[in-house]
Parts: structure tokens; C-alpha cells; sequence
């Protein structure tokens, strides 16, 4: 079995399935090519399954650009190790701006509008919704597109323009370290002593299919989780499983865990 076909097989009835087929193949062309090719935007997840390919591939390297320091979602070019320019991401940012005083949009009305006009979400990186306008980074080629058809956000008209990469600032990120102790290492109880909440309602979150761990689904309440772990909650940010630090004389397990607001 070649090195392609292991990390199909790797990746088969996981949510990463579909994507590491894709991967392998732009892994492979950079390969033959001796070049670089270019990617969508990707989840976390996604950037390290391309890390992961890269690595197993050999020759290759992979580099990554969402535009702004701190991006979630970001291209990836995979460079042939003989390829000595610098690839060019095609990133770009529009901005849609609405008057704030009488209309409150969020980051989900603004994809739910982007999705609406049939654009496809791997051409869509960050979303930057503030009080009256909202950034969002793009695939270069669709820049025209975007400026003709985002007319409307919901039901508020919207002015679109292209904006300079520039103008956007690092993302910045509160952390709060949060020191527990848990009965075991379940996701719930891990999720409820990071998110503020009692454990059935984390298991209720984790059912409701909220609740991702290294940036796929929980499936199971009792998944077990381990040190560097990352768990993420629709709506209330992420933790870093940052310390296991063994046993109480109660017999529950200390941690150490960072939350990102």
C-alpha cells in the first residue's frame, strides 16, 4: 500500500474524508509540477490533516495564509522542496458595511447571505463583523463577483467594495486559565468545567452535536480526552486541555485548561 492510499485509509469514515482525497491530490501535483499548489480555505482541522499529508508524502512542504495573523481559516500551498519562489495565496478582503443603528447583524447572518448566493465555502476565509460593516476574506478570483451581487445582508441593504488586508488587525485573543478537577477525562466533564456549565448540559451540547474536539464533532459524551487536546463549543469559544496533572487524594483528576474568548 502506497503512502496515498495509507492516508486515504487513515482518514475513511471520518469528517475529513472527502477533504483528504482532495489534499492528496493538490499534494500530488506540487509533486509532479515541482512547484506549489494552491488550496481553498481550510478549517484547523484541515491545515493539520495537509501538515499530516505533507509529512508523509516527503519532498513536500506545506505553508499556510488567511490573510491576517491569527486567521482560523486559512490556504494552504503545498511547495515542492525544489521550489524556490514564494506562492502566491490570492487572498483578498470586501467589506460590507450597513448602517449600525438600525440594523444588528452578526457573523452568521453574514455567511448565511454569502452562502445564499451559491458561493462555495472553501473560497471564504475569516469573517470580521463589527457594529456597521463586516470584513471578509476571500479568494481573490471571486473579489468581482462579491462587489456585484452582496447587495444584502438578511433584509438590509449593504454597500460592498474591496478593502486592503491592511486595515485588518492581528487577532487578539482573551485567555482565561481555569484550574478543576474532574471525575474523569470525558468530554463532558471537560467541557463542563471549562464552559462554566453542569455536565448534562454539556452532554446535551455534545448530543446537539455543538461540541467539537480538535476541530471534529464529539460523537460520544465519554470520548476521552488527553493533554493538548483542543475543545471547541458553538458559541462560547475553545479550551486547551494545557495540563493533566494527576489523581487528588479524592481520586479525581486535576487540569489545568485555557479558554479563548
Amino acid at each position: 500500500m502506497d503512502a496515498r492510499e495509507k492516508i486515504i485509509r487513515y482518514y475513511k469514515g471520518t469528517e475529513g474524508e472527502h477533504m483528504a482525497v482532495k489534499l492528496v491530490d493538490f499534494a500530488a501535483q506540487a509533486l509532479k509540477n515541482r512547484k506549489y499548489k494552491l488550496t481553498g480555505f481550510l478549517t484547523p482541522f484541515e491545515q493539520n490533516m495537509a501538515e499530516t499529508i505533507a509529512n508523509s508524502l516527503g519532498d513536500l512542504v506545506v505553508e499556510f495564509n488567511g490573510g491576517f495573523v491569527g486567521a482560523e481559516r486559512q490556504r494552504a500551498a503545498f511547495c515542492h522542496e525544489e521550489f524556490e519562489g514564494t506562492p502566491a495565496f490570492e487572498i483578498s478582503v470586501i467589506k460590507a458595511e450597513w448602517n449600525g443603528e438600525f440594523a444588528r447583524l452578526s457573523h452568521s447572518d453574514v455567511l448565511g447571505s454569502i452562502m445564499s448566493l451559491g458561493v462555495d465555502r472553501e473560497f471564504i476565509g475569516d469573517i470580521i463583523a463589527t457594529k456597521n460593516f463586516a470584513r471578509i476574506i476571500v479568494d481573490k478570483k471571486i473579489n468581482d463577483y462579491f462587489v456585484a451581487n452582496l447587495t444584502q445582508i438578511g433584509n438590509t441593504a449593504v454597500e460592498t467594495s474591496e478593502d486592503d488586508l491592511e486595515n485588518i488587525s492581528p487577532k487578539e485573543e482573551r485567555v482565561k486559565e481555569i484550574k478543576s478537577t474532574v471525575a474523569s477525562l470525558r468530554a463532558d466533564s471537560i467541557a463542563a468545567a471549562g464552559f462554566g456549565m453542569s455536565r448534562s448540559k454539556a452532554a446535551a451540547e455534545i448530543s446537539a452535536e455543538k461540541v467539537k474536539l480538535n476541530w471534529q464533532t464529539v460523537k460520544n459524551a465519554s470520548q476521552s480526552i488527553k493533554e493538548g487536546d483542543i475543545l471547541s463549543m458553538r458559541g462560547r469559544g475553545r479550551l486547551e486541555v494545557a495540563e493533566i496533572r494527576g489523581q487528588t487524594k479524592k481520586g479525581r483528576v486535576g487540569i489545568l485548561l485555557k479558554r479563548f474568548f
